[in-house]
C-alpha cells in the first residue's frame, strides 16, 4: 500500500504527517508571501515537496503510535 499524506488532528500536534511512519509536516520553513493566496500555495507546495522527498525508514513508528 502506497503511503499517504494525511491530516493528523492530536492533543499536541495538528497539521499533516505521513500515513506509514512518524514523519510530520514543519509549517515553519514555509517562505513568506504577499498575499493570503501565495501563502496558502507556499505553503501546499511546501508540504508536498517534504512529504515526496521523506524517508519513512528515518520516521519509524513507535509502538504507542500504531494501536
Amino acid at each position: 500500500m502506497a503511503r499517504k499524506l494525511i491530516q493528523i488532528k492530536q492533543s499536541r500536534y495538528m497539521g499533516f504527517g505521513c500515513s506509514d511512519c512518524e514523519w510530520r509536516f514543519n509549517a515553519a520553513r514555509v517562505p513568506p508571501a504577499k498575499s493570503f493566496a501565495e501563502l496558502v500555495r507556499n505553503f501546499e507546495e511546501q508540504r508536498d515537496e517534504d512529504f515526496a522527498h521523506h524517508t519513512c525508514g528515518m520516521y519509524p513508528k513507535s509502538p504507542r503510535s500504531s494501536k
